[in-house]
């Protein structure tokens, strides 16, 4: 089993920036894929940027530029640099990791993320 625990999300003004931090544990794992989603009220969850163990990254064309995925592979951890951020961008940030061995998915809890103009 995986654990993530998510953390910074919050309230920022529009061309603003957040830094959210997806800390994964739990035991007899090997981190593959690891992202962020977003759900928006009435909307469907939308992939926002993921970094396979390779280290290459993709990203929603909304957010090329001005979005930076990472991770640090000695912490299990992902981060999502957002920076000017805007009202669109509102939403529940979710992080998920693949591992080597399992078949599901993990999710994290998700944090808030609130742009105001």
């Amino acid at each position: 089993q995986v654990q993530l625990v998510e953390s910074g999300g919050g309230l920022v003004q529009a061309g603003g920036s957040l830094r959210l931090s997806c800390a994964a544990s739990g035991s007899a794992f090997t981190l593959d894929v690891m992202g962020w989603y977003r759900q928006a009220p009435g909307k469907q969850r939308e992939l926002v940027a993921a970094i396979p163990s390779s280290g290459s990254t993709n990203y929603a064309d909304s957010v090329k530029g001005r979005f930076t995925i990472s991770r640090d592979n000695a912490k299990n951890t992902v981060y999502l640099q957002m920076n000017s951020l805007k009202p669109e961008d509102t939403a529940v940030y979710y992080c998920y990791v693949d591992t080597l061995q399992a078949t599901r998915r993990y999710w994290g809890q998700g944090t808030q993320v609130t742009v105001f103009s």
